[in-house]
């Protein structure tokens, strides 16, 4: 019988679909979700901008940019145009913002792709169903986005491209200035300003302390004859004092309850974020726009895979999802109880100028508590997410109810005030409280009733100047004037400070004498960049290019065409600004010639007077009066990062190599026989061990 030939049958390969994200971690997350059919890739950012050695910009051809492809990036873009060609499909999917329309942009021109695609998807959180679903609909580049990121783009080249080389030629090389790093300086130096300037006013105050059906209570002098005075000085205070007689009862007057609501605070934006970050956890604005990236792009947590835990963190909206409100509504039935859920909640009046593009910043589930996920995130990435999902439970609670009292109390004309209060209905705060309060519960008291003086304290105080912006108080700042958007606060802190034109001392910006003559050279060259007003307006247009009101070429030129008389003007008749070396009164090690303080980017420093013959550099150090713990023989001394943070280390470097960010106290602990540290806590200053768990608190 003959044989019977086989069939053979090729199975042909299905091509993938590509999708790029900017980050890896994004990209695994949405792998992920999307399953075999799509392969994800990650454009690692921006991959063109405009060239760093020249303007970029032509001013003479409708400010044409000139994009070139990022330096290193070529081994990607190599990479993702192979995976294009074989692709079925490709997706752009970088973040909701006019950033990641411009890398979407950029990916589609250096991939060749055809514009008029429906290959842009976006999505406010990296959960499952808000990633499927924004495939389902893809859409078209929006190009009003990009012309907006364009337009911001040229406009900081222009600025920074025109006013720093004039930095260079009249003060010294490596400053540059920029339109939002401009006007934050200035903030900074005119409060400094404000500070040197500040007369401070006596005043006074008196103390009381009352008693009352065996009770005792607190209250402040209020006035006379029912009319509240302030009191000036001593005289004033003594004229009081000799009405009041000690042996005779004051007596009560008034008793005024109320019943007083607290509402709880909105969802965070991105600015809200954060103040409040800066201020309840002591993190800095880059820190924590870091951490928020890594807890939207997706966490691993276990059995779940890795997820995106909050929704996108780069907005000025306070809006929630409607079906965010109802899984959080519900979530406050089961857990607080159904008195506990607001029935409407509180909704915030849209700022000024804000986009809503994006909701608030809220848990993409609010079902993954934050006790749920302690085992999967880090330190700081619990903090913050703590935060922000507290934060939004709050928002959508019912409001605290607190009962106040008060209380009036008279003699001879002379009257005292005393208040309490005490939670009635904790509402929100069963899960978010801003500030820690107790409760002043007085005594039962009656009009009429008579009560006994039993201390009466006047006090002295003298007003306090304005207080330095910290970064929770500046951005804050910014946003009220409309200057910058949530993007660009924290490269603005961090640039002002990499410049070494401010300094961070004790949380809270002090100007270096270069930010001062940087910005008085700005004051009185370019006072546009520093009008407030002027800057608001600016970035008011950047969204009416947004929206699709206003050209692009036409806002840049109105900008322009002033700005540059102004650069002429500035470099004929600025004068060049000599930044005079202070003595040093000390020698150098290596010639012998005096050394000389100069002043560098990162600080002060001493440099030999006989330079460039003599290239001999140090830092300047401060002794803290410790003997250093791991050799015994240097000494301790205060030194500065480059990013101008304090740490310590031993003065015998490199021969010995101690270092540590805390202070060392000079004493060993009694307990493990390590060096102890001195530690800033949120209760005040500690002594702790560097190596156990022993502590001692510091008497104030």
């Amino acid at each position: 019988m003959p044989k019977t030939q086989k069939k053979t049958t090729t199975k042909r390969k299905i091509k993938k679909n590509l999708v790029i994200v900017e980050s890896p971690s994004k990209a695994k997350t949405i792998e992920k979700y999307l399953g075999s059919r799509y392969k994800v890739m990650a454009s690692l950012g921006h991959i063109r901008d405009l060239p760093k050695s020249t303007m970029g910009v032509d001013v003479e051809h409708n400010y044409e940019p000139h994009y070139i492809s990022i330096r290193g990036k070529g081994d990607v873009i190599k990479e993702l145009r192979r995976e294009a060609k074989k692709a079925a499909h490709v997706y752009l999917a970088a973040d909701p913002d006019r950033e990641g329309e411009a890398i979407a942009w950029h990916l589609s021109y250096l991939l060749g792709l055809n514009p008029e695609d429906k290959n842009r998807v976006v999505f406010n959180e990296i959960t499952k169903d808000a990633v499927k679903n924004s495939f389902k609909s893809p859409r078209t580049i929006d190009m009003n986005l990009v012309d907006a990121q364009q337009a911001r783009r040229v406009l900081d080249r222009l600025v920074g491209y025109s006013i720093s080389p004039i930095l260079w030629a009249k003060i010294k090389k490596g400053l540059s200035a920029g339109r939002v790093q401009s006007i934050a300086l200035n903030l900074i130096i005119k409060r400094e300003q404000e500070i040197r300037e500040f007369i401070p006013e006596e005043y006074w105050t008196i103390d009381a302390q009352f008693q009352a059906n065996r009770t005792k209570f607190n209250a402040d002098y209020y006035g006379v004859n029912g009319k509240k005075q302030e009191l000036h000085n001593n005289d004033e205070v003594q004229e009081i004092m000799q009405k009041i007689d000690k042996n005779k009862p004051f007596s009560v007057t008034r008793v005024t309850p109320k019943e007083r609501k607290r509402f709880p605070s909105l969802p965070f934006t991105t600015s809200t974020m954060q103040q409040t970050a800066n201020n309840a956890l002591n993190f800095r604005t880059q820190k924590t726009m870091m951490v928020a990236q890594q807890l939207y792009e997706g966490i691993n947590i276990g059995k779940g895979g890795s997820v995106g835990l909050i929704t996108y963190m780069r907005t000025d909206s306070t809006r929630i999802s409607n079906i965010a409100k109802h899984e959080a509504s519900t979530f406050i039935h089961e857990t607080y109880g159904e008195e506990y859920a607001a029935v409407k909640p509180r909704k915030g009046k849209l700022a000024e100028g804000a986009q809503d593009a994006h909701e608030a910043i809220r848990p993409s589930s609010v079902l993954r508590t934050p006790e749920s996920l302690t085992a999967y995130l880090n330190k700081d990435q619990m903090k913050l997410y703590s935060l922000i999902w507290s934060r939004f439970v709050a928002s959508q609670m019912t409001p605290a109810v607190v009962d106040t009292m008060s209380v009036d109390l008279e003699q001879n004309t002379v009257m005292y005030r005393a208040k309490g209060s005490k939670m009635k209905f904790p509402g929100f705060t069963k899960v978010y409280a801003e500030s820690k309060r107790k409760d002043n519960i007085l005594p039962d008291l009656e009009v009429g009733q008579e009560v006994k003086l039993v201390t009466n304290q006047p006090n002295q105080h003298f007003t306090l100047p304005p207080a330095r912006y910290t970064e929770a108080t500046l951005i804050k700042t910014l946003e009220e004037n409309g200057v910058g958007r949530p993007s660009t606060y924290a490269p603005t802190l961090n640039t002002i400070q990499k410049r070494y034109y401010v300094k961070l001392v004790a949380r809270k910006f002090e100007p270096t004498e270069l930010g001062e003559i940087v910005n008085n050279m700005i004051v009185k060259c370019f006072p546009d960049i520093l009008n407030v007003d002027f800057t608001a307006h600016l970035e008011d247009q950047l969204d009416e290019i947004e929206e699709g009101k206003q050209e692009w070429i036409k806002v840049i030129d109105s900008f322009y065409q002033p700005f540059a008389k102004e650069v002429d003007a500035a470099e004929e008749k600025m004068a060049k600004v000599k930044i005079k070396d202070e003595p040093a009164g000390i020698n150098c090690d290596i010639c012998g010639a005096p050394l000389v303080i100069k002043l560098g980017r990162y600080g002060k420093f001493y440099a030999c007077s006989r330079f460039p013959d003599c290239r001999n550099t140090k830092p300047i150090t401060k002794e803290i009066g410790v003997v250093c713990p791991e050799c015994h023989k240097g000494q301790i001394i205060e030194r500065k990062s480059k990013k101008n943070r304090i740490f310590y280390g031993c003065d015998r470097y490199p021969d010995c190599e101690f270092v540590s960010w805390d202070k060392p106290v000079g004493r060993d602990c009694p307990k493990c026989q390590h060096y102890l540290i001195e530690k800033k806590t949120k209760k005040g200053m500690q002594v702790k061990c560097s190596n156990c768990d022993y502590t001692e608190e510091i008497q104030k």
